[in-house]
């Protein structure tokens, strides 16, 4: 491992980068290695475009100004981890199987009103990610937010060992990947992990207190944790007040009784922010600005978010799916006050033996609410169609195509699958 030669490159330089495309004069290459390329070739044009240095472990690539390493995605991990060591402020970590991107930029709105930040940006929340999001963080950054993705055992473990966060958020655990983890049981163990890692540090847990697999877990493994209803000593009590296609709560805490209304769909948001709220107050940040940083987020990248198209208001969460998210989305969705709703399911992927079944539960479940049409994309749910009379449409671009001829009006319109469904292609028609 070379880390004391590149963590003496890393802090003279621009930042660092794996992408040829994306180089700054200054900046520090890393060649990665993908399933159907090898980064290795873009070193010689990173370097034309001014990187200082190029890290590559293919000794086909050598030039002036590369570093040859034996890999380079540990180099990566390990030159994150010990800049990590450096920056001696406190690290978040937040996992969960949904909602984790929400909660973290929620909380990056929150925290921000009294601290300099940085945060996980997109979904940079891998193997690859995580090191990228610690290596983008300026010295003078007093908190960092790094949210962690897992889709097989050992990788929040991983993930951990390389961010050392000081504090962790299981936003919740359910069903997703279970092709990775095997079963159930395995999403728990994955997700867990965090918790284990506090644990060995004496870090700190903020949990919901409200969910039981997640207490039940706090109990048996940390002495430290913060639930989401008491943060700071104070009790924090939060109530759905729904009234339109948005969520909208009230917040009581020290006596003050504040009104949210949020630009988030669903009251499966309600944990997100909650989760939010309390990990802001924990960390001193003022009630009122914590509320007014809640009610100024708007949510983009087709997670929860509303856009309205011509006379049609789509409800946009097809970034993913999983059998979790789904029904309460559907869930939330029947609750709305409209007389044409209009769902879009895509395909749930990465179910392994599980798959049919939990398309059949979700088809089951969709039975029983009024809805004006259901349109069902991808062959595992077009396998079980028939037997519920939805139309089906093997993909998103068929679907377009139908939509064309065939067009939505006056509609709400709840748009959600996996994201290798890209139900994004049908919005330009609806």
């Amino acid at each position: 491992m070379q880390t004391e030669l590149l963590y003496s490159i890393f802090k003279d330089s621009t930042g660092v980068t794996t992408d040829s495309r994306n180089i700054r004069k200054g900046g520090l290459f890393f060649g990665l290695w993908g399933e159907s390329y090898n980064g290795n070739k873009f070193a010689s044009e990173a370097l034309t475009k001014g990187a200082s240095y190029a890290v590559i472990d293919d000794p086909d690539f050598e030039t002036d100004k590369t570093i040859l390493v034996d890999d380079t995605l540990l180099e990566l991990q390990a030159l994150a981890t010990h800049y990590r060591k450096e920056l001696k402020i406190p690290v978040i970590a937040i996992t969960g199987t949904n909602g984790k991107t929400t909660t973290k930029e929620l909380l990056a709105a929150v925290l921000s009103k009294k601290y300099k930040i940085n945060y996980t940006k997109g979904n940079l929340n891998n193997h690859l990610g995580v090191p990228l999001t610690i290596l983008s963080t300026p010295a003078d950054t007093e908190l960092l937010i790094v949210e962690m993705g897992a889709s097989h055992i050992g990788e929040i473990k991983t993930l951990c060992e390389i961010a050392r966060p000081d504090y962790g958020i299981i936003t919740n655990i359910g069903k997703a990947h279970i092709e990775g983890f095997g079963s159930f049981e395995g999403i728990i163990k994955a997700k867990i992990e965090l918790y284990e890692y506090l644990k060995k540090v004496n870090g700190v847990a903020i949990y919901n207190d409200k969910n039981v697999i997640l207490s039940e877990k706090i109990f048996k493994l940390l002495n430290r944790a913060i639930p989401y209803s008491d943060p700071t000593g104070a009790e924090l009590i939060t109530e759905i007040i729904n009234d339109s296609i948005t969520l909208s709560l009230i917040a009581t805490y020290n006596h003050q009784t504040f009104e949210i209304k949020t630009n988030l769909f669903g009251e499966y948001n309600f944990e997100n922010v909650k989760a939010a709220l309390a990990t802001g107050l924990f960390f001193g940040v003022d009630f009122h600005e914590a509320l007014l940083a809640i009610e100024g987020f708007i949510p983009s990248n087709n997670r929860s978010e509303i856009r309205k198209i011509s006379s049609n208001t789509l409800i946009c969460d097809s970034y993913n799916s999983n059998p979790t998210s789904l029904s309460k989305a559907i869930e939330a969705f029947a609750q709305t006050k409209s007389e044409n709703k209009v769902c879009i399911l895509g395909d749930m992927l990465e179910l392994g033996d599980s798959s049919v079944e939990e398309h059949l539960n979700i088809l089951n479940f969709i039975k029983s609410f009024r809805f004006k049409k259901v349109y069902l994309v991808g062959n595992i749910f077009g396998n079980l169609s028939t037997q519920f009379g939805y139309e089906f449409f093997s993909d998103s671009e068929l679907l377009a195509s139908y939509l064309k001829q065939s067009p939505i009006t006056n509609s709400l319109i709840l748009i959600k699958g996996s994201r290798g469904m890209m139900l994004e292609k049908i919005y330009n028609v609806l």
